[in-house]
């Protein structure tokens, strides 16, 4: 009778420090886990509350300046957040390649340091294209847009 006793004790200390030893892995991970989300929140944040528009017309003539070898496009901020136009929140893709802070240049048209919502800007895209079809993607802390046009009077820029 004692020996089953005994056998008993030694099961009920073994389970409990797997139960101990699984409780403390479990903590651990927690842990890391709520401080991954603290750390990502205002990130993540900042994506959910961008939104842009492209409000340039893709027909128009206006988006290239082919004596410049330049692209004009209007971005309108539709999200709630304001944001500074520069290289650091703002990317720029022209038919697939990124384009460098030395080839683009930001104007507010509004009032104010900041981008604030409904406030447009212009991004001018120092950028020589070549008669045909072209693509440019304008990303915003996650929030993006594109705009197709086309490139149809002259050799290349």
């Amino acid at each position: 009778m004692a020996s089953v006793s005994v056998s008993h004790m030694i099961l009920f200390i073994a389970s409990m420090l797997i139960a101990a030893s699984v409780a403390g892995v479990f903590t651990t991970s927690v842990d890391d886990i709520a401080d991954a989300i603290e750390d990502q929140g205002p990130a993540v944040s900042d994506q959910v509350r961008t939104s842009i528009d492209i409000i340039s017309d893709s027909g128009s003539d206006a988006i290239y300046q082919e004596d410049e070898g330049e692209i004009t496009i209007l971005v309108k901020n539709t999200g709630s957040s304001n944001i500074v136009p520069d290289t650091t929140d703002i990317n720029v893709l022209v038919n697939g390649q990124f384009v460098g802070a030395d080839d683009l240049e930001f104007e507010l048209l509004g009032e104010g340091e900041t981008w604030s919502s409904s406030e447009v800007i212009q991004i001018t895209i120092d950028q020589p294209l070549e008669t045909g079809d072209h693509r440019v993607l304008i990303n915003v802390n996650g929030g993006e847009d594109v705009i197709e046009f086309r490139v149809s009077t002259g050799e290349t820029a």
